[in-house]
């Protein structure tokens, strides 16, 4: 079986991976890979794609480790083409991000051969994770924090417009963003506010529609996926 195995370039200073050795290495990994999707899974918005990424992820990483085995050549190569995938894909929140790394480090370490470790390390993590999601009370961060879309008539004045409205309702906000809309008749503007009582944001709402003549106002979470680093 081994000789099934064994690379074309391989001699007798080169050290051969067993086929059990391997397949121990890599089950150990993808049930790491495991642990670490379903941590993820609890209290976190999460797509089908980045679970299988999750899940596969460090055996990917610990067959590379293992395959390069002291190759310091094969390795920089490696460094290179991982740092290529970057460039192709999608940025990340920063809890994505350090999960990505986690399942990195898991990888590396199994590919290493220190499996004990690799377990160790992935349980202590994703316990850490799960506590933190769990403390973390993001779910009443996502009631207060608002982006709120307000569209004006071109002749009312939209500096300072709502700053009272604002001032009583909210802790704090700021206007983001000025588009012009309807062939330049009217302005949307866009805020990013902090509600001093969630309950009250229906009655903050009543209070612009007075101002703004009835127009469209859209009130939704707060638009900050890309800045959350």
């Amino acid at each position: 079986m081994d000789a099934i195995f064994k690379g074309v370039f391989d001699n007798e200073l080169i050290h051969t991976i067993k086929v059990e050795t391997f397949l121990l290495c890599l089950g150990v990994s993808l049930f790491l890979g495991l642990i670490m999707a379903v941590a993820y899974m609890f209290k976190n918005e999460h797509t089908k794609s980045f679970l299988v990424t999750l899940a596969l992820l460090p055996a990917i990483v610990c067959v590379v480790i293992m395959m390069v085995n002291g190759n310091i050549g094969a390795g920089v190569a490696v460094a290179g083409a991982f740092s290529l995938v970057r460039f192709r894909s999608a940025p990340g929140s920063a809890k994505e991000i350090v999960t990505i790394f986690l399942a990195m480090g898991a990888g590396l370490i199994s590919g290493m051969g220190y499996l004990g470790f690799a377990v160790l390390f992935t349980v202590i993590m994703c316990t850490m994770f799960l506590i933190y999601s769990a403390v973390a009370g993001n779910t009443r961060s996502e009631n207060v924090n608002k982006t709120i879309k307000i569209t004006i008539p071109e002749d009312l004045d939209y500096t300072g417009v709502f700053d009272d409205i604002f001032t009583e309702y909210t802790k704090k906000n700021e206007l983001i963003r000025v588009k012009t809309t309807n062939m330049g008749s009217m302005f949307r503007l866009t805020y990013n506010v902090t509600l001093r009582d969630a309950s009250k944001e229906k009655e903050m709402i009543d209070r612009i529609r007075e101002r703004n003549g009835n127009l469209e106002i859209i009130v939704s979470k707060q638009e900050n996926r890309t800045a959350e680093l």
